[in-house]
């Protein structure tokens, strides 16, 4: 696991100091690489394919070599260097055994409920249909057999999708919502491509039917399109992934100086959008603003230190941890060691980011409860509910509101 220095925390009044001043006589208890692992994590950004390890493609691949003598695709194992993936599941078989094997590494992780997000896939070539690649990934979560790990599937949508390959995602997503296991909808991809806008019936609908909406945000600074940023949150989504590049908007500058342009970030935290964020992934992929002028961007860096400081629940997430080789363990600990977040404010961020899940009531009920449990085993001095979050949260919405008044 990776390893840091710690860093000051950057003076505040908001909901993560206000959770710690409570506890402001008490010596911080900083987490250590055994507690991140310990700890019942939830995971809402990950992405099936991209979290595939190298070796189990290489087992799909002697596999698919078996059965095809002639296939001339090289093997992964050797064409594909240590942290990079690329390869795509093209039969019943590649999909159910890999499935089966991601859902093993987010349980072996500590990951108790898990929303794992695909785009349906189709490949002519071995008669996989997009519909049967979902009903084959959906059979792998129910016969998964784990006494502590939920799982739950997004179907994505391809920003480079057309308008009716949008509507028929939702689609598969509406007529196997009933089984209780699709619970909602993605829109990812290529952020520099598509129009987002012929999206907007598909999105209704997804909404119509009761899926959760979650949506790539701002993943690069210069959107494809004319407020790309207010269309996507037109669309209703109760979580955004990533939500990089709102940089003017972050910069206490900016709010000293009553600067308007902060107006998407204000949506979003009167919403209380629950905000995904995959610390791992935005630095190794440099999808960081370059604040030092040579094309590098560091953890400190990163945009968690703002987000964390909101009452806007936090979710962190791995996105492609077969690309990125960092565990949702990892990314806890990460968290921790740069931006100063004790044991208690590290399951704290767990337990608040709980009502953002897809899932039903009785899901969020049992995640809660298993928590708050595992809180008090490990002397987290936690309570027997989370009254004391919507406490936190009140007081902090008063000083909001009396700061307007007196701007």
């Amino acid at each position: 696991m990776s390893t840091a220095h710690h860093q000051p925390r950057p003076e505040s009044t908001t909901l993560a100091d206000l959770i710690g001043s409570s506890r402001e006589s008490e010596t911080p208890d900083w987490p250590d690489e055994d507690f991140c692992k310990r700890l019942p994590k939830i995971e809402l950004h990950a992405h099936l394919t991209g979290s595939i390890r190298r070796e189990t493609l290489g087992e799909i691949w002697r596999r698919r070599k078996e059965q095809e003598p002639d296939f001339d695709l090289e093997d992964p194992l050797v064409a594909i260097p240590p942290g990079k993936v690329d390869f795509d599941l093209t039969t019943e078989w590649s999909v159910e055994h890999a499935t089966r094997q991601v859902l093993r590494d987010f349980e072996s992780d500590g990951v108790v409920y898990l929303e794992l997000r695909t785009i349906p896939r189709a490949f002519d070539e071995t008669g996989l249909t997009k519909e049967k690649y979902i009903t084959t990934i959906l059979s792998t979560i129910r016969s998964f057999q784990s006494e502590t790990m939920h799982t739950r599937l997004i179907l994505a949508i391809d920003r480079q999708n057309t308008k009716e390959e949008a509507l028929d995602t939702v689609e598969l997503a509406i007529k196997y919502k009933s089984e209780g296991l699709v619970v909602g909808v993605d829109l990812c991809g290529n952020p520099a491509a598509g129009d987002v806008r012929i999206f907007r019936e598909a999105f209704k609908k997804a909404k119509q039917n009761d899926l959760g909406i979650t949506l790539h945000f701002a993943e690069i600074e210069r959107q494809p399109i004319k407020d790309e940023l207010d269309i996507l949150l037109s669309f209703e989504p109760q979580r955004l992934g990533h939500a990089i590049h709102i940089e003017r908007m972050m910069s206490s500058q900016s709010h000293r100086a009553g600067n308007t342009d902060d107006r998407i970030l204000r949506e979003i935290r009167q919403r209380k959008l629950c905000i995904e964020l995959c610390l791992s992934c935005n630095v190794y992929a440099k999808m960081l603003p370059n604040r030092h002028g040579n094309g590098n961007s560091s953890f400190q860096d990163h945009h968690f230190k703002y987000w964390w400081k909101t009452d806007c629940p936090v979710a962190l997430g791995t996105d492609d941890v077969g690309v990125f080789l960092s565990d949702l363990s990892n990314e806890y600990y990460l968290a921790s060691t740069h931006f100063r977040v004790n044991k208690y404010e590290l399951w704290h961020l767990v337990f608040y980011s709980i009502d953002a899940i897809f899932a039903d009531q009785s899901e969020k009920d049992r995640l809660k409860s298993s928590l708050l449990a595992w809180g008090k085993e490990n002397n987290l001095d936690v309570g027997d509910d989370d009254e004391s979050v919507n406490e936190i949260i009140d007081h902090e919405d008063e000083e909001g509101e009396n700061s307007a008044e007196q701007t």
